[in-house]
């Protein structure tokens, strides 16, 4: 049986949410394991699945709604124990200083580009398995 990475991904909407599970495809690298999504639509289940344990990786829409994913990542970053690297998805490359001060390792922008986002959540990926090992 062949190691998995568990993604939570979280946006209100649906297609974005697509995005990422298809640029992201099975396995982003040929280095790092296969990839299993949580999907999550409300921050109450992101921090729920959190709690719970076992994510890999966050990928978190910074333009969801109500509460969009640079706010969300703040708060799980004072929040969860030991949170996981968050990959942020922004509106536009001028937010990525945004993305700073919510504490996200990676961002990239809206709409995926499969090619750059496969790149970070990849580099996302091998960070957390140097950590754990």
């Amino acid at each position: 049986m062949q190691p998995t990475a568990t993604v939570l991904v979280y946006s209100d909407d649906s297609n974005t949410r697509e995005q990422v599970r298809l640029a992201a495809g099975r396995r982003p690298a040929p280095d790092v394991p296969l990839v299993e999504f949580v999907e999550c639509a409300t921050p109450a289940a992101v921090v729920k699945q959190l709690d719970e344990g076992g994510i890999d990786v966050c990928v978190l829409d910074g333009e969801a709604v109500p509460m969009g994913g640079m706010g969300l990542c703040r708060q799980i970053k004072d929040e969860v124990f030991q949170c996981p690297p968050v990959l942020l998805l922004i509106g536009r490359p001028q937010d990525a200083w945004l993305a700073t001060w919510s504490r996200a390792e990676a961002a990239v922008t809206l709409p995926v580009d499969p090619v750059e986002f496969a790149s970070a959540l990849a580099s996302l990926l091998r960070q957390r398995k140097l950590q754990s090992a």
